[in-house]
C-alpha cells in the first residue's frame, strides 16, 4: 500500500478553497425596498465628514493592499477587520486570524485568481432568522461604523450612523416592513460575507452562542496544501440518504466528487442499495477505483447501507461487528491497510420516540468501540460516519430545544464520550477546530440548510497516535445533495 498510495491531496492548488464570488449584495428585498423609500442617499450629497473617513480607509485599505506580514502585524485589530469586510473575506477571530486570511488572499490574487477588489464597498447584513407564526424578519446591520436599533414592532427603527471623528444621525422610518404581532425570538448571527446567502454556514446561527464561537468557513480555515514530495492519503466520508436517488435527481454525483477532491477513498453511509442492485452501481459509480465493498441490510430492504470505495486495494474486508444482533442492517464495513484500519459506520438512529435509545447505548455503542479497540492492538484505527450523536452544545443550533430529541441526549452524548472519546479516539475536526460552529446535517425540514440550523452528526474518530498525522479535517457544507454534507481526513503517511 506504501508504494501504491499517491500524495494527491498535495497536487490541488489552494484556489480551490479561497475562492471569493463576486458581485453578490446579501440585501433582502425588503430592506432595499425600506432603504430606497427611506434613507436614499445620494454619492455626491454624503456630508463631508463620511467621504473623509471613506477616504482615509481606501488608504488604510491600499496599505494593507501592499503590505507585508510584518506591515499587517502593525495595523490594529479594527483596519485589519475594515480591510477583510472591503476584501470580500469572510473571517472572524484574533487578530492572528485576520492576518492569516489576509495574506491567503493575497496570495490568491497574485496568482491571478481574483477577488474583491480592495476598494470595493461590501455592505453585511445580520439577520436574525428565526420565525414563528408567520413573522417576518427582522433584520440587523451591523458594521464597525454604524448600527441599526430595532424597535418593537410598529415602531420606527433608528438607525445611528457613527464616524471615526464626528458623529451624524439619521432616523429612517421602516414602516413598509410589515411584522406579524408575534414576537420575534432573535438569535445570534454573525460572520456574514458579501456571499452569505449562498455560503449560509458562514453566519453563527446558535441558540447559546459563547462568545470565542466563530462560524464555520472552510474558504479560509483549511491550512494550506501538502508539497508535493509529501506522501499523504485523503479520505472522503458522505452520508448520501440513497444512493439511487442521489445519481438520479439531485444534481450532485458521486463522480463530481470525485473530480472536485481526488480522493483515494471514499466511504459511504445510508446508502439504501439492495445487493441485487450492487453489481449494476459499483461498475460505473466511479472510474478509477477499482476496489469497492458493499454490505446492505438484509432486515429489512431498501435501508441503511454502507460502502468502501478505494483506489489502493486494501489487505483484508470485513463486514459487520461479528455480533448477529448488530449485522443484519448492513452498519459497518471494515478495510485493513497497511498502517490502519478504516471503518466505516452508520450508527443506529434512536428513532421515533427514543424507541431505540435503549439498545443504542447499552448495545450498539459499547460494541462498537470494543471492535475498535480490539482492531487498535495491532495497528491504528480510524471510524468514519453517521454517528448521530451531536457531542456537544457547540454541535448543534439549538441545545435547549433538542435535549430529548435523537441524537442529542443525554443518554447519547455520554455514550459517545465514554465509548469512543474515553477510549482514545479522537474527534478530529473539534481537536483542529476548538471553537468553530460547523454542521454536518441539516433536515429538510423549515428551510434548515439555507438558515444553517443544524446539527454535527458526521466524524472522523482516530486513534490518538495517529492524531499528529491528521492534516486537515473538514466538511463540504456546498454540497446539499444530501440532508448530510461530505466530509474529508488528509492523513500524512
Amino acid at each position: 500500500m506504501r508504494d501504491g498510495m499517491r500524495a494527491t491531496y498535495s497536487r490541488r492548488a489552494a484556489s480551490k478553497n479561497s475562492e471569493v464570488k463576486k458581485d453578490e449584495q446579501p440585501v433582502t428585498e425588503k430592506v432595499s425596498r425600506a432603504a430606497s423609500k427611506n434613507s436614499e442617499v445620494k454619492k455626491d450629497e454624503q456630508p463631508l465628514t463620511e467621504k473623509e473617513d471613506a477616504a482615509e480607509t481606501d488608504l488604510e485599505v491600499e496599505r494593507g493592499r501592499s503590505s507585508s506580514p510584518s506591515q499587517l502585524q502593525s495595523m490594529t485589530v479594527k483596519e485589519l477587520r475594515e480591510l477583510t469586510r472591503r476584501r470580500g473575506i469572510s473571517v472572524k477571530g484574533t487578530k492572528k486570524d485576520l492576518v492569516s486570511a489576509l495574506m491567503n488572499s493575497m496570495a490568491v490574487e497574485a496568482n491571478g485568481e481574483g477577488g474583491k477588489s480592495s476598494v470595493e464597498l461590501v455592505s453585511p447584513l445580520e439577520v436574525p432568522l428565526k420565525r414563528k407564526g408567520g413573522a417576518s424578519v427582522v433584520v440587523e446591520q451591523k458594521l464597525e461604523s454604524s448600527e441599526i436599533i430595532s424597535e418593537t414592532p410598529n415602531k420606527k427603527s433608528r438607525t445611528k450612523q457613527k464616524s471615526s471623528k464626528n458623529t451624524t444621525r439619521e432616523e429612517i422610518s421602516v414602516t413598509n416592513v410589515k411584522l406579524s404581532k408575534t414576537v420575534v425570538q432573535k438569535e445570534t448571527v454573525a460572520g456574514l460575507s458579501p456571499d452569505d446567502d449562498s455560503e449560509p454556514w458562514t453566519i453563527l446561527v446558535h441558540k447559546k452562542p459563547q462568545a470565542s464561537w466563530i462560524p464555520y468557513n472552510p474558504r479560509t480555515m483549511r491550512p494550506p496544501p501538502l508539497s508535493k514530495d509529501t506522501r499523504a492519503l485523503k479520505i472522503m466520508s458522505w452520508n448520501v440518504n440513497g444512493l439511487k436517488a442521489l445519481l438520479k435527481s439531485r444534481g450532485f454525483s458521486v463522480q463530481q466528487l470525485a473530480q472536485r477532491e481526488d480522493f483515494d477513498v471514499l466511504c459511504l453511509q445510508e446508502t439504501k442499495m439492495q445487493e441485487k442492485d450492487i453489481e449494476v452501481i459499483k461498475d460505473t459509480l466511479l472510474d478509477g477505483y477499482t476496489n469497492s465493498f458493499w454490505t446492505c441490510s438484509v432486515s429489512k430492504l431498501g435501508y441503511s447501507g454502507t460502502a468502501i470505495i478505494s483506489r489502493v486495494k486494501p489487505l483484508s474486508i470485513k463486514y459487520g461487528l461479528g455480533i448477529s444482533d448488530h449485522d443484519t442492517e448492513g452498519r459497518v464495513v471494515t478495510v485493513e491497510f497497511d498502517d490502519f484500519y478504516l471503518l466505516t459506520a452508520y450508527v443506529p438512529n434512536s428513532g421515533d420516540g427514543l424507541k431505540r435509545l435503549t439498545y443504542r447505548v447499552t448495545e450498539w455503542d459499547p460494541s462498537l468501540g470494543n471492535y475498535m479497540k480490539e482492531l487498535e492492538k495491532s495497528k491504528p484505527v480510524i471510524l468514519t460516519g453517521d454517528l448521530n450523536c451531536a457531542h456537544q452544545e457547540i454541535d448543534i443550533h439549538d441545545p435547549a430545544g433538542d435535549r430529548r430529541s435523537a441524537g442529542f441526549t443525554n443518554e447519547e452524548r455520554e455514550s459517545f464520550g465514554t465509548n469512543f472519546l474515553s477510549k482514545g479516539f479522537v474527534d478530529t475536526f473539534r481537536k483542529q477546530h476548538p471553537n468553530v460552529v460547523a454542521y454536518s446535517y441539516w433536515g429538510y425540514r423549515h428551510n434548515a440548510r439555507k438558515t444553517n440550523k443544524g446539527w454535527r452528526l458526521d466524524y472522523f474518530l482516530v486513534s490518538e497516535s495517529i492524531t499528529e498525522k491528521v492534516h486537515d479535517s473538514y466538511i463540504l457544507p456546498d454540497i446539499s445533495a444530501s440532508d448530510h454534507s461530505p466530509l474529508g481526513l488528509v492523513l500524512k503517511l
